[in-house]
C-alpha cells in the first residue's frame, strides 16, 4: 500500500503528515509558519497565497522517495473562512478568518432579516455567530465593494487549497456546515438566508457543488510537478479542520468525546443524527465523515496561554513548571480569556478579564495558571450544555498543541471529572485528513468498508500520555469554576449589548 497524505492548514501554520497505512506509522511531517493580519476593528486575515507558499514548503521537507510513494492526499483547513474569487479563479482580497470578529455587527443584521435567531436557527440549525462565512458577505459589500461586485465564487480556505490542486471548486458539507447557510438537516443550501444576506443578489450562483464523501478528484499535473509528487494522485473531499480532527481522534461513532486545545478550543462528537439546540448553545454541523457533528468552539485557548507566557518572558514548554508552583484556583485570581472576543459564551465583542488580584497572587505562576484554568473552564461552560441535552460521555479525546502539556492534560481531567486519553497521532485534523484520504481510496474498491472501521483500526491512544482525574483536585476545582461563572455572568451585559447574544 502506497502512502498517504492529510494537510492541515491552521492560523498559525500549514502542517503536513504522510501516513504509511501497512506499517500504521507516521513516516513524514513537516510544517512551516503562517502570519495573521490583524486589525483593531477585530479583522483576521491572511493572504491565501501564504497557504500555497506553506504547502510547497511542506513538500520540498519531504525526501523524493517519500513523496514519489504518495498515493492520496486530503485536505484540513481552518473553518468559517471567505476567499472570494473572480471568474477566472483569482483570489480578489485577503481571507477573511474563522477569528475574524469585525463582521459581529452583519451577524445580528443578517438574523434580523429573517426573523430572529430562532428563526434562524429553524432555517439552518444554527445562529449566525461571530467569525461565521455569512456576515462576512455583507461586510465584504460595505467595505470591498469592488471585491463583492466581482465575486464569482465563495470558497472556505480548505476549498481554495483543493481548487489550487485540481483546478475545481467544491464544498463538502461538514465545512459548508460552517458557513451559518447550510440547513443541516436536508443538506442544502437555506435560500432564505441566502437572500437575507443579501436581497438583491442571488448567492447561490456563488457557491460551488456540494460532493460526497468518497468522491475524489485528480491533482492537476503542474502542481504534481511543482509538489514533485507523482502522476495521478487522487485528491479527496477533505473538510474543516474540526471534522478532520474528529476522524483524526476517532469521534465517527457515537458516544466519544474529542477536545483540541489549539489557538480555539473545541469540543466535539460524532452524532448519526442532527444534533440541534433551539438556543444554539453548540454548533450543529455536519461531519466530513457522513454524520453530524455537535461541536463547542471557544476563540481563545492556547492564545490565553501563550499571551502570559509572552507577557512573562518564558516559554510555554516551562509552563507546566508554574502550574506546578501553583494550587487550583490560583489563589484566587480568575481569568476570563477573551482575547478576541469569544464565541462560547457568545461575545463577539468581549475583551480579557482578570479579577480577583491581591500582593499574593500577583505572579507569573498565577497569571499562567489563572490563563489555562480560564480557557479550560470557556470549555467546561460548553461541555454543561452538552450534559443539559442528555449526552453522556466517558472519556476525553485530547489533540492539539495544549495536549502536549502534562498539566494541562490534568487540569482537563480534573475539570471535567473524567479520564483524558491522547491519539499515539499528535497532528489529529492532519491525521484525520489522511485517513480520509486512505478510506477514500479504499472506498473506490470497495464500498463496504466504513470509514468508523478504518479509524478503529488506526487511531489508537498513547498510554504514556494519559490521565485520570484526582478526586481531590476534583472537588479544589469546583469553587473555582463557581468563580468564574459568577465573573462571566458579571460581565456579560458589559459586552453582550454591544453583541449578537444568541441566549446562552
Amino acid at each position: 500500500m502506497s502512502f498517504v497524505a492529510g494537510l492541515d492548514a491552521g492560523t498559525q501554520s500549514i502542517k503536513l503528515v504522510v501516513y504509511d497505512p501497512e506499517q500504521r506509522q507516521v513516516v513524514a511531517a513537516t510544517s512551516a509558519p503562517l502570519e495573521l493580519i490583524s486589525a483593531d476593528d477585530g479583522s483576521r486575515e491572511q493572504h491565501a497565497s501564504w497557504w500555497l507558499d506553506g504547502v510547497r514548503a511542506c513538500f520540498a521537507q519531504l525526501d523524493a522517495a517519500t513523496r514519489a510513494d504518495i498515493a492520496a492526499i486530503a485536505v484540513s483547513g481552518q473553518q468559517h473562512g471567505f476567499v472570494p474569487l473572480d471568474a477566472e479563479g483569482n483570489v480578489l482580497a485577503p481571507a477573511k478568518l474563522w477569528c475574524d470578529t469585525s463582521s459581529s455587527a452583519e451577524c445580528t443584521e443578517i438574523m434580523d432579516a429573517v426573523g430572529g435567531t430562532a428563526r434562524c436557527i429553524e432555517l439552518s440549525g444554527n445562529p449566525i455567530l461571530a467569525g461565521y462565512t455569512a456576515s462576512k458577505l455583507p461586510w465584504t459589500r460595505k467595505y470591498r465593494p469592488e471585491v463583492y461586485r466581482d465575486l464569482a465564487s465563495i470558497l472556505l480556505p480548505h476549498d481554495y487549497l483543493n481548487f489550487w490542486l485540481t483546478g475545481e471548486r467544491f464544498m463538502e458539507y461538514g465545512d459548508a456546515s460552517g458557513t451559518g447557510w447550510l440547513d443541516v438537516r436536508t443538506r442544502q443550501w437555506s435560500k432564505e438566508l441566502l437572500h437575507a444576506i443579501d436581497p438583491q443578489r442571488d448567492l447561490s450562483q456563488c457557491l460551488p457543488p456540494l460532493v460526497e464523501l468518497g468522491t475524489t478528484f485528480a491533482l492537476l499535473p503542474n502542481v504534481a510537478d511543482e509538489l514533485g509528487l507523482p502522476p495521478g494522485i487522487r485528491v479527496a473531499v477533505g473538510g474543516g479542520d474540526n471534522m478532520m480532527a474528529a476522524i483524526g481522534t476517532g469521534a465517527v461513532v457515537p458516544g466519544r468525546l474529542s477536545m483540541s486545545l489549539g489557538t480555539s478550543g473545541t469540543l466535539f462528537a460524532y452524532s448519526d443524527t442532527p444534533v440541534i439546540d433551539t438556543d444554539g448553545a453548540w454548533a450543529a454541523f455536519c461531519s466530513s465523515s457522513g454524520g453530524w457533528l455537535p461541536l463547542i468552539c471557544t476563540m481563545n485557548c492556547t492564545v490565553a496561554t501563550e499571551t502570559i507566557a509572552q507577557l512573562f518572558g518564558f516559554s510555554t514548554r516551562e509552563g507546566d513548571a508554574r502550574i506546578a508552583a501553583t494550587p487550583p484556583g490560583a489563589d484566587g485570581l480568575t481569568m476570563l480569556p477573551f482575547l478576541n472576543g469569544e464565541r462560547t459564551p457568545d461575545l463577539p465583542l468581549g475583551k480579557g478579564v482578570l479579577a480577583g488580584l491581591d500582593p499574593h497572587n500577583m505572579s507569573e505562576a498565577h497569571f499562567y495558571r489563572a490563563a489555562m484554568e480560564g480557557a479550560t473552564y470557556s470549555l467546561k461552560y460548553g461541555y454543561d450544555a452538552f450534559v443539559r441535552a442528555g449526552m453522556a460521555f466517558d472519556r476525553v479525546v485530547l489533540t492539539g498543541g495544549g495536549s502536549k502539556s502534562a498539566a494541562w492534560r490534568q487540569m482537563v481531567a480534573d475539570v471535567f471529572g473524567l479520564p483524558v486519553d491522547v491519539p499515539q497521532q499528535a497532528e489529529g485534523a492532519a491525521f484525520g485528513a489522511a485517513l480520509q484520504a486512505l478510506w477514500s481510496l479504499r472506498h473506490e474498491d470497495d464500498n463496504t468498508v466504513s470509514l468508523a472501521e478504518l479509524a478503529k483500526e488506526h487511531v489508537a491512544a498513547e498510554p504514556t500520555l494519559a490521565a485520570r482525574p484526582d478526586p481531590s483536585r476534583v472537588a479544589a476545582y469546583d469553587a473555582p469554576y463557581a468563580r468564574f461563572l459568577e465573573h462571566l455572568q458579571a460581565v456579560r451585559p458589559m459586552y453582550q449589548e454591544l453583541g449578537t447574544g444568541n441566549g446562552e
